[in-house]
Order: C-alpha cells, then sequence, then structure tokens
C-alpha cells in the first residue's frame, strides 16, 4: 500500500509506503491551532516510510506535554504536510486528511481526550 497526501496547492507531496503505525485523533491545544478544528486527525508512519517531495518550511513549538513538535509545511499554500513529535523518534505524522482517500484507515486511539470539546465523539475509537 502506497498513500500519497498532497497540499492545498499540489506543490508539496508525502508518499507514504505501507500502512500507518498508528492512526489517531487528536484533541491537543497544538492540534487545535494547528487545524483550525475540534480536533486532528493523523496518521503516523516510520520516517523510513516517507519521502517528501516540494518546498518546506518549519516551525517548532512545545505541546500541551511542554514537549516539541516539528511541523513542515508548505511554502506556497501553508499546509502542515507532516511533523516529527520529539516523544516519537523515528516516525513522522501526517494528517490524514490530505490523503483524500474515503477509504483511508478510522482513527483506532484519540489523545488528549481531556482537552475534547464536550459535542464531540469519535465513534471509531469507541
Amino acid at each position: 500500500m502506497q498513500s500519497e497526501a498532497v497540499c492545498n496547492c499540489g506543490r508539496c507531496k508525502v508518499r507514504c509506503a505501507g500502512s500507518p503505525e498508528r492512526v489517531s485523533v487528536c484533541h491537543c491545544l497544538s492540534c487545535k491551532r494547528r487545524t483550525g478544528s475540534a480536533f486532528s486527525w493523523n496518521a503516523t508512519y516510520k520516517s523510513e516510510n516517507v519521502v517528501s517531495e516540494g518546498s518546506f518550511a518549519n516551525f517548532s513549538r512545545a505541546t500541551d506535554t511542554e514537549r516539541t513538535n516539528h511541523y513542515f509545511f508548505c511554502t506556497h499554500c501553508g499546509a502542515v504536510m507532516f511533523y516529527e513529535v520529539e516523544m516519537r523518534p523515528g516516525m513522522l505524522s501526517v494528517p490524514a486528511g490530505l490523503f483524500a482517500d474515503a477509504a483511508f484507515p478510522a482513527p483506532q486511539a484519540e489523545v488528549f481526550d481531556e482537552r475534547r470539546v464536550d459535542w464531540c465523539t469519535v465513534d471509531a475509537c469507541r
């Protein structure tokens, strides 16, 4: 299985070989700010299974747990294409919506559930 994530303008791509190690949703404040949504939906792969193409910039920020995430985004449209989480070395996470695949695997886990907005439930994780 190979999946391809594409940014809004199409100038950046991320190709991921094999199945993700984990598919999850995250309710942390960092992900809410990154997506502008109530949670993020992410696919995590071993970094050797991820190849990027295009012009990327990056920024780093502290998370709710005081660890650092490193985000890589398209220099043209600003879409975050993948990110590294300090506590998961050797892994890269890709926002799953960038795959634009209705058959992409459902999330298996929720993290930072304590920050979940009251009206939100993710049935696939229950």
